[in-house]
């Protein structure tokens, strides 16, 4: 097993070799990959050290899999370079998540559509791929009409750029500016950017990708992303309109079953998901769970989870981990 990390010395590039150190991934040859300003970089890990290599290079070594955390113009130019000479592509950006000839996957929810033929994986949105983990099983029991949330997005999601722009403003330090206004003890209601049609990009994943990955364009979806300056992982509002009414208590149930999501879901002693306790955890985090009394058939849920995590990274590792336990890497 020839393994492959692209983007290794970014945000989630760390975090995918955490998650896999974790989940003691099996591999024989591990290569670090990154742009070339960063090639001969030594990175530590597990005990042994790594000099980062060129994407050129990498794609010589023929990986079996390759884990792409590195942009979506990266993905777009090199990752069917890989998948030509056989190499499995996760790639965590935007790039081929709504190409329809490409699998958008959550392995919880649609791993069983991936086959031996498929050589370019997306992973999907952060937001989106804590969202509809924690809806799957409501969609299965109950159906969905309609889907209205608000995010609350950390710094992390930007990267270590921004995280740098809330710290110097905290520290009172001028320094580079990775967004329009001031970040810190602000809320910036503009991630990626803007639409035609008024919406941000990233409100248009969130749109596009649920009805995707759910495999159901019926369902109506609309986001407002929001930016805060927290880190730790994404919080939503969720109000989802079922098909069919609902028992709170079998919500409960049914997601307490569900794997890869917890319930915190106890306001009398004021348990509730937060990033702050989300941070560094591969779960999904529910809870603030109320039935909506202005309309029929309507939850009100909270949904949290780290996006570097089950986000990314975790997500990322677990396609990887798909691959290898069904046997479709060659």
């Amino acid at each position: 097993m020839r393994l492959a990390v692209v983007g290794a010395t970014g945000l989630v590039g760390s975090e995918i070799l955490e998650v896999l150190s974790e989940h003691n991934f099996p591999f024989d040859e591990l290569y670090l990959v990154a742009s070339a300003r960063s090639v001969g970089k030594i990175i530590s890990y597990k005990g042994k050290e790594y000099s980062v290599i060129g994407l050129d290079e990498a794609v010589s070594l023929k990986p079996d899999i390759a884990i792409f955390s590195a942009g979506g113009s990266t993905s777009l130019e090199w990752a069917p370079k890989f998948a030509e000479v056989g190499t499995v592509v996760i790639d965590n950006s935007s790039a081929w998540r709504m190409d329809p000839s490409k699998k958008l996957v959550v392995p919880e929810i649609n791993a069983k559509e991936i086959g031996p033929e498929d050589k370019i994986i997306a992973n999907p949105n952060c937001s989106t791929i804590q969202m509809v983990l924690a809806l799957e099983p409501l969609r299965q029991r109950y159906g969905i009409k309609r889907i209205v949330v608000s995010t609350y997005q950390s710094v992390t999601g930007t990267g270590k750029a921004a995280v740098d722009q809330m710290m110097a403003e905290r520290n009172g330090e001028e320094g580079e500016k990775v967004y329009p206004y001031k970040i810190d003890m602000n809320v910036i209601p503009h991630i990626d950017v803007f639409q035609e049609n008024g919406y941000t990009k990233e409100e248009m994943k969130m749109i596009n990708e649920t009805k995707k990955i759910f495999g159901d364009d019926s369902i109506q979806v609309t986001a407002t992303t929001v930016r805060i300056p927290t880190m730790g992982g994404h919080s939503e509002s969720v109000n989802v309109e079922f098909k069919e009414d609902f028992d709170l208590d079998e919500v409960r149930q049914l997601l307490s079953e569900t794997e890869g999501v917890i319930v915190q879901d106890d306001p009398e002693n004021l348990i509730y998901p937060m990033p702050i306790t989300a941070h560094k955890k591969d779960e999904v985090f529910v809870g603030r769970l109320r039935r909506d009394h202005s309309q029929p058939n309507t939850l009100n849920m909270w949904v949290v989870a780290d996006n570097l995590r089950k986000g990314a990274a975790t997500n990322a590792v677990q396609i990887a981990e798909y691959f290898l336990k069904h046997a479709l890497v060659q």
